[in-house]
């Protein structure tokens, strides 16, 4: 049996000019460091491979390393992905015309794997309408030198849906923890499951390469059949990592932990580490009055996944609800920032596949949610920011399908300071950017789909609080020491309905 396993060089070797290469991970987790960066080396020694189309569910990067490696004017002509946050160059490529940018949904896009992998044109869903997804706004076309529109929209019992078509793949990199000398590949090490069979199927219909990074060879023979994530039947390469602390870590900022796969549970500490009362702790003590016992709630990148989680367990509330993060993970104490998407102590981890089934089909009881912008119509805008392409992520599966979104947002933006005295709130200096606009520059989320569905929508900021209705944004409430003509009519583009029983927010939020 001749031997899948070869050097990273060969492995770079393999891929041709013009073909189309899907890559596997989520920031910087799972990402194929060694093979991803011999490409780099290649195409900077050799001006090949050129004209790559790129393809990721997820964002891949931590600002230095992963996709970031393929960000090379030439090396890539077009890319289709969910996020490029954590990705300058990308965003910097995309703003500047240098590559076709498609920004579809990150839940959609591993769905697709799966139609793919099923032999199907591609996958219908309504994720998406009325977003800049839909073609009748955007497309998810990200740039001017994008024109090609590759989503539809179409017509199937009455009801409109998105038409995501199938990607035909050429190779597919992968990465693993241990493989045996089949192939047989396993990710326990890992600290998300992600969707890497599905994934690999989908490579298989279109009789694509499927390359798998690892850091073990373990003896024939030696793996649990169970903890076998790949056979080795799909798998035709294998680049055993030569400096797995560089090119293997676990993530961002851990060449490993097994706190993190949930080899061990660390010891809680003795007691609550309680962070500091700035201005985005304050946003998440407000936000978290809306969590109801039971419920099952999701945190997205930002203000809610490095505050909300961390409030939940200042205030003894982690035994009443159950937090989730679109990577597939429950419970435990989430990380943030990126290392986004991954945790400690977890009470389970599934696969980032079915995690997006459950968002997108039940829908969780309420996500909490970063925005840039917020307008008249109740429109969000948390996909560009300026000139910066940053992508929808998980954002549009998560937020078309909740049951309750709170989006968790400073008022203004660049400059902004405040202060607290006795519980309540002064601005020292007013942000330079309004975030409450006449349009958003992008519709990530749809106010009037919102409506249709009869969705619960709230907009909390440090001093303002705003409700969606179905005549329009409502200001609810406001905090102790702010006016509201000057802190807060002054500085919107629109007018917001003001509630008749306008209130102002508890001071012992605005209290250490």
């Amino acid at each position: 049996m001749k031997s899948k396993f070869i050097t990273k060089e060969e492995a770079a070797e393999l891929i041709r000019d013009d073909s189309t290469i899907c890559t596997v991970g989520m920031t910087l987790v799972s990402a194929s460091e060694s093979i991803l960066s011999s490409i780099e080396k290649r195409f900077l020694e050799t001006d090949s491979p050129r004209n790559l189309t790129l393809v990721h569910a997820a964002g891949q990067s931590d600002r230095n390393r992963g996709i970031q490696h393929l960000a090379h004017p030439g090396l890539v002509k077009r890319i289709i992905g969910s996020h490029w946050g954590l990705a300058p160059k990308w965003m910097a490529m995309i703003s500047g015309n240098q590559v076709e940018a498609y920004c579809l949904p990150q839940g959609q896009m591993v769905h697709l794997y799966s139609a793919m992998a099923a032999g199907l044109p591609g996958r219908l869903s309504p994720v998406g309408l009325n977003t800049f997804i839909d073609p009748r706004i955007e497309g998810g076309k990200m740039n001017t030198c994008t024109e090609e529109n590759i989503v539809e929209v179409v017509t199937f019992k009455d009801e409109e849906y998105l038409f995501y078509p199938s990607i035909p793949l050429d190779t597919l990199i992968i990465r693993g923890t241990s493989a045996d000398p089949k192939g047989n590949l396993t990710t326990d090490e890992e600290a998300m499951k992600l969707e890497v069979l599905p994934a690999v199927l989908a490579a298989k219909r279109f009789g694509a390469r499927v390359i798998a990074q690892v850091k073990y060879l373990v003896e024939g023979g030696s793996l649990d059949p169970k903890s076998v994530v790949v056979p080795g039947d799909f798998i035709d390469n294998i680049v055993v990592c030569d400096d797995p602390e560089k090119d293997h870590r676990q993530t961002s900022s851990w060449y490993y932990d097994p706190a993190y796969c949930g080899k061990i549970r660390v010891a809680p500490q003795q007691e609550t580490s309680k962070t500091p009362l700035d201005i985005r702790k304050l946003i998440g003590r407000r936000a978290v009055e809306f969590i109801k016992s039971g419920a099952i709630i999701n945190l997205g990148t930002g203000i809610p996944n490095d505050v909300i989680g961390q409030i939940v367990k200042e205030e003894r509330m982690e035994n009443d609800v159950t937090i989730t993060v679109e990577s597939g993970i429950y419970g435990g104490l989430q990380s943030g920032g990126i290392d986004f998407g991954i945790g400690r102590n977890l009470s389970a981890m599934i696969s980032h596949q079915d995690q997006m089934l459950y968002y997108n089909g039940a829908g969780v009881d309420i996500t909490y949610m970063g925005a840039g912008e917020l307008d008249q119509d109740g429109n969000v805008n948390a996909t560009r920011l300026g000139p910066q392409c940053t992508g929808a992520g998980g954002f549009i599966d998560i937020t078309q399908n909740a049951r309750h979104v709170v989006f968790c947002s400073t008022f203004t933006t660049k400059g902004l300071e405040i202060e607290l005295n006795d519980g309540k709130l002064n601005i020292v200096r007013e942000g330079e950017i309004k975030k409450l606009v006449n349009a958003v520059n992008q519709i990530s989320y749809s106010g009037k789909l919102a409506i249709e569905k009869k969705q619960k929508m709230h907009f909390v900021t440090e001093r303002a609080v705003f409700e969606m209705t179905e005549k329009g944004i409502m200001l609810i409430e406001i905090a102790p020491g702010i006016d509201l003509e000057k802190d807060i009519l002054q500085l919107m583009d629109f007018r917001p309905l003001i509630s008749e029983n306008l209130t102002l927010m508890a001071e012992k939020i605005f209290t250490p």
